[in-house]
């Protein structure tokens, strides 16, 4: 029998083995898997670890340098102490309303301001070089990823269309396959075609990951996937976070409408996870499943259930009070049991004799009925 420590866990993704399971499953949950889960998306190969650090060291020494460096809107005479405020300012309807006010002045300067303003709220169709690349972390290449994703063919079936709605309607009704929480879904074409490279480059099912048995070809996922009702993300809990790339909740909260983009965005509160009950950013309420038989519960509000006090209910009632006295009242609630018991005997019999008249079976032993 093969032993099971020593069998080895592949991904191909990144061309590493593993040993244990536990670092096999927290290896996809890393930034390097996920950057590389980005370059085969694209068409580039995947890089090493030792690589992949470097990059991330070049990025954080970058990300520092800007932070030093303050910019500055001429449009709009502001200052910003780092890029992500300069991007978001950018992004603003006061700096737009500027900007098309400065192009109504002179032609020359709304051509080159466009241009400007189209570099920078817009991501190009072009693939970035390998520089380029050096400077962004895994989240600005997903975010990149978008653009330049084409998505024309069905995760469980030949079907091929150029239209990414005409292929979701095709799965929905053909696969029962829907993606959760799609109105808070900003990037749907990389997040379909990274469920394409988990099941024709790492031969998984989007159901099952890690926890079921391993396949050996994408034709055997996709009939596994068919013939087990597997045509549905797995999307709670841990495998969250490996789709939270392709998501943005923050449409979700109340205030999301009223919101400043030239504001600096604070550090989140972390939720309190303590007890049953936990309140969301957006006002909603859950509780620990725990407390799900309760919350199920389908009682009518103003209703109450009105039970007849039966013959039966209020002698045995009256038996029960009677039966906390002296021996006398034992005695007499003996004689009323004994009374019951007679009482029942008799209407037993009389039924039985009436079902016996009925089906002429008074007569306890065999009769001839025939005389010769």
């Amino acid at each position: 029998m093969k032993n099971l420590d020593q069998e080895h866990f592949t991904c191909w993704t990144c061309k590493v083995k593993f040993t244990d399971l536990a670092m096999f499953k927290h290896h996809y949950r890393t930034e390097w898997h996920r950057y590389n889960m980005s370059t085969i998306v694209n068409g580039l190969p995947s890089i090493t670890l030792e690589d992949f650090e470097k990059k991330e060291a070049m990025h954080h020494e970058n990300n520092a340098n800007q932070i030093k460096k303050k910019q500055i809107c001429e449009i709009c005479r502001k200052k910003f102490n780092n890029q992500k405020q300069y991007e978001n300012h950018l992004a603003s309807k006061t700096h737009k309303k500027k900007l098309e006010q400065k192009e109504d002045t002179t032609v020359a300067y709304s051509k080159k301001s466009s241009s400007i303003q189209d570099s920078s709220n817009k991501n190009t169709d072009d693939i970035e070089t390998d520089s380029d690349v050096e400077s962004l972390d895994s989240d600005e290449w997903f975010e990149d990823l978008k653009y330049q994703i084409i998505y024309d063919n069905c995760l469980f079936c030949d079907y091929h269309n150029k239209s990414i709605e005409c292929i979701m309607i095709h799965m929905e009704k053909k696969h029962s396959f829907f993606v959760p929480d799609l109105e808070y879904c900003v990037d749907l074409g990389g997040l379909l075609k990274y469920l394409e490279s988990k099941i024709y480059v790492e031969f998984k099912c989007i159901w099952c990951n890690d926890s079921g048995r391993k396949m050996r070809s994408a034709q055997a996922v996709k009939m596994h996937m068919i013939d087990k009702g597997h045509c549905k993300m797995l999307f709670e809990e841990e495998t969250m976070y490996e789709y939270s790339s392709f998501y943005n909740y923050l449409f979700s909260y109340p205030d999301a409408e009223n919101a400043d983009p030239d504001e600096e965005v604070s550090d989140l509160e972390v939720l309190n996870d303590e007890g049953y009950m936990m309140k969301l950013p957006s006002g909603k309420s859950i509780v620990h499943r725990d407390l799900a038989l309760y919350y199920k519960q389908n009682v009518p509000v103003g209703i109450t259930a009105i039970i007849k006090d039966s013959d039966y209910c209020r002698r045995k009632r009256i038996h029960k009070q009677i039966s906390f006295g002296s021996e006398e009242r034992k005695i007499e609630i003996a004689r009323i049991t004994a009374r019951d018991i007679q009482s029942f005997q008799r209407v037993q019999a009389k039924y039985l004799m009436q079902l016996q008249v009925k089906q002429n079976n008074l007569q306890k032993h065999f009769r001839q009925q025939t005389n010769f």
